[in-house]
């Protein structure tokens, strides 16, 4: 007998995504943020769920760094597990979605594969990609991790936008350039942009 012939999912007897969305008076989307480790996702996605919440809303942010420590902490950097991580977030994320909550994804998410990934989970309808903008040589003169300091002195390998690849979103929802707005700007304008996918009607 095979693993899935002992799976009798309940999907259709449980409380819907609607129920929940009325209960919370919200409509439940994916913020997805992508851009170079220290472009400003992390800083935006803060911005974006403190200023959501003390305006009523219900909101779960996800962060890369924060993920690796729990959910995926016995993932490695490779390729194959890159991959896995960006499943498993895009996995939990579906089930904030049907939870009816607005959930901030904060991930480097590199590559087209990647993101596509996370929006055929997720479904086209609730991914809102958000590109975070920043160049390769601003994200190193801020280093606020101290990566790029640790890629120039040869301690991190493959680092996404040098030797490893960065893809350039094509048609994101949302393109926030921190090159030329200030964190408070971008917070304000992100939320300018999701308010109207996430109020209840």
């Amino acid at each position: 007998m095979s693993v899935g012939e002992n799976i009798h999912p309940i999907f259709d007897r449980i409380l819907q995504r609607s129920d929940k969305e009325a209960l919370l008076k919200q409509r439940s989307k994916v913020i997805w943020m992508t851009g170079l480790s220290g472009s400003g996702k992390s800083t935006i996605a803060q911005g974006v769920e403190k200023l959501l919440h003390e305006r009523g809303f219900l909101t779960k942010l996800l962060d890369g760094d924060n993920v690796r420590t729990g959910i995926n902490k016995n993932l490695s950097f490779s390729e194959d597990d890159r991959l896995e991580n960006i499943r498993r977030v895009a996995e939990v994320s579906k089930l904030f979605l049907e939870g009816g909550i607005i959930t901030i994804n904060s991930f480097v998410s590199p590559t087209y594969d990647l993101r596509d990934l996370a929006r055929g989970i997720v479904g086209t309808e609730d991914f809102v990609e958000v590109y975070v903008k920043a160049s390769y040589e601003l994200c190193e003169q801020r280093d606020v991790k101290g990566l790029y300091a640790k890629v120039r002195a040869g301690q991190i390998a493959n680092f996404t936008g040098k030797d490893a690849p960065f893809d350039e979103p094509i048609n994101p929802e949302v393109v926030i350039d921190t090159a030329n707005q200030t964190p408070e700007e971008s917070v304000d304008y992100l939320v300018e942009k999701i308010l109207p996918l996430i109020q209840y009607s």
